[in-house]
């Protein structure tokens, strides 16, 4: 017996057929959306005057950014040891609070 699964694609907007999943991004965070040729056409025609006039960018140097501000493991480790000594809350795993950060890197 065979099976045959079909994708249907809901345009987002007004919840008609969809033709195509549109990619974009703004301020640093990306979007899909499904929309029907009508719908892709519109927005591109709204953001074209912006597009014509921006220049092109690679998302990886933001991403590289934020991987750099982020705390390696080792410094979580001794952040936490030191918020623990300093008697502030601090969870065992997962982010650590800006704020405790902020009062660690202040001490330090």
């Amino acid at each position: 017996m065979a099976t045959q699964i079909q994708k249907i694609l809901i345009d987002d907007l007004d919840g008609g057929t969809a033709n195509e999943t549109v990619s974009f991004a703004i301020d640093g965070n990306y979007y899909e959306i499904d929309l029907s040729d009508e719908n892709a056409k519109k927005l591109r025609e709204a953001l074209n005057p912006f597009v014509t006039h921006a220049r092109r960018a690679d998302p990886t140097p933001s991403r590289r950014r934020r991987s750099q501000r982020s705390t390696s493991r080792e410094k979580s480790a001794e952040i936490r040891s030191w918020a623990k000594a300093q008697g502030l809350p601090v969870s065992e795993r997962g982010r650590i609070a800006a704020s405790v950060v902020e009062r660690y890197e202040q001490a330090h």
